[in-house]
């Protein structure tokens, strides 16, 4: 009988720690997915930082530094300029990356350092008990935002993508979900786009996709799948904001 599905080679053979419903472990199969096709299995550092994110080491099957909070596009710049031909990736959530590390990703991307960036946007704190985050959304209830965010007190949810697109050294951004299989096809291409561009030396890629977390959400797993169609996508708009990709490979010569 041929097989329907082969656990990728760049996962290892481990049980999950994930909640049921949470986007991480569909994220990490589609990752390994890629750089298995890619075939650059061996030559790939993973980055991860504090967070539900911290567990990548567990399960990828290659190498993965741990950095402080907030901190992996400063050590993923580190690495990369110092082992140029390696292929490095930050795997990062929205409380690391948009809010302690908000300096570092900014900078790493207007620097247009040569990495690639997976942003897991849930709009809460996962691990340390679903706090509200800088993409928490309005009215939106959390531990900390007992009677939904209040914009005028706390501020708008903070759209990343758009604000990187904005910055010149960036080459490729592109939000992507996985509320369905449609959905969850193209994240993997986005993935693969911006782990290719790094191979070619195109420059900053940055994909953020938008991940259900049903236990800090307090819903079932169907019923989160629809919170982040019905209420994150109209905020956060999928689809590409920025690609430079073709100019960029045209100027290096690629």
């Amino acid at each position: 009988m041929k097989p329907v599905y082969l656990k990728p080679e760049s996962l290892k053979d481990v049980v999950t720690s994930y909640c049921p419903g949470c986007g991480h472990g569909l994220v990490h199969r589609l990752i390994a997915e890629v750089i298995d096709e890619l075939k650059v299995r061996e030559k790939t550092i993973g980055i991860a930082p504090v967070g539900c994110a911290v567990y990548a080491y567990d399960y990828f099957n290659f190498d993965v530094a741990e950095a402080p909070h907030g901190r992996p596009p400063a050590v993923a710049t580190a690495i990369k300029r110092c082992l140029p031909d390696r292929i490095v990736f930050t795997y990062q959530g929205d409380g690391d990356l948009a809010s302690i590390g908000t300096n570092e990703i900014i900078h790493a991307a207007n620097r247009g350092e040569n990495i690639t960036v997976i942003f897991i946007n849930n709009a809460n704190y996962g691990m340390t008990g679903g706090q509200m985050a800088p993409t928490t959304l309005p009215g939106m209830r959390t531990t900390t935002t007992q009677k939904g965010r209040d914009s005028k007190l706390h501020g708008f949810p903070l759209r990343v993508s758009e604000l990187l697109a904005t910055l010149e050294g960036t080459v490729y951004i592109e939000r992507v979900s996985l509320i369905d299989p449609a959905n969850v096809i193209k994240t993997k291409k986005a993935i693969k786009k911006a782990f290719s561009n790094q191979l070619t030396g195109t420059g900053f890629s940055f994909v953020e996709v938008l991940s259900p977390c049903p236990v800090n959400w307090g819903l079932k797993p169907l019923e989160a799948l629809k919170f982040v169609k019905d209420q994150m996508i109209p905020y956060f708009k999928l689809g590409i904001l920025k690609d430079k990709t073709e100019e960029m490979k045209k100027e290096k010569g690629a």
